[in-house]
């Protein structure tokens, strides 16, 4: 699967990139050296993709960095640890949720015939998002490998970011942005367990007796 990676200039976030690209070697004659963002960014795409499956334990750094074409030490050079390209990868993910309700949002109008609010118009948008399993289960890890006291905070403080920007961007009520967020996290469920259907389609009868 190919993860069309979009990362938001947040703090201690890299640029945007779209999936991990071989990197030249200096004085290569087969094209451009890439700058050192866009190193970054084709690391944290491969690493994206293993740690959606092996989580922050099983991934393997000779993989990552086996997908772009580079050594594993020089994945350490950047990153420093394995731990740290982790924490690149779940704040990578939690700044493409965010760009994509922000895009969302400046897109509604009240003319809108989907939905009635800016909020509608995100939950829209996280429907679709939710459908890319990557980052599904890039999110799903995160809060598994919680246990970790410096990836609990990287959790914590990208939750805290999401909830300010939807709060900022949507004008809704906190009892409305505390049922949107509710209703997020059933679709995260709903995706986990391979609900049948489109996420628009899902209801919590589905989950009655494990319902196919």
């Amino acid at each position: 699967m190919t993860f069309d990676l979009v990362i938001a200039k947040l703090p201690g976030m890299a640029s945007p990139t779209t999936a991990a690209r071989p990197i030249r070697s200096p004085g290569s004659s087969r094209g451009p050296r890439m700058s050192a963002d866009e190193r970054r960014d084709s690391i944290i795409a491969a690493a994206t993709e293993e740690f959606a499956t092996g989580g922050l334990v099983g991934a393997s750094t000779e993989a990552i960095a086996r997908r772009v074409g580079v050594s594993q030490p020089y994945v350490f050079q950047l990153f420093g640890t394995k731990k740290d390209l982790f924490l690149a990868v779940v704040r990578s993910c939690f700044a493409r949720i965010i760009l994509t309700f922000e895009d969302a949002s400046a897109r509604w109008t009240p003319e809108s015939e989907d939905c009635d609010t800016r909020l509608g118009a995100m939950g829209i948008a996280y429907k679709r998002l939710v459908a890319d399993r990557t980052l599904l289960l890039v999110q799903l890890q995160s809060y598994a490998a919680c246990s970790d006291p410096d990836v609990r905070t990287a959790v914590r403080e990208g939750w805290g970011r999401l909830y300010r920007r939807v709060s900022d961007v949507s004008g809704a009520s906190k009892e409305e942005i505390h049922q949107f967020f509710a209703e997020g996290m059933l679709l995260n469920l709903g995706a986990a367990v391979g609900l049948p259907g489109e996420a628009r389609t899902w209801t919590l009868e589905m989950f009655e007796e494990g319902a196919p």
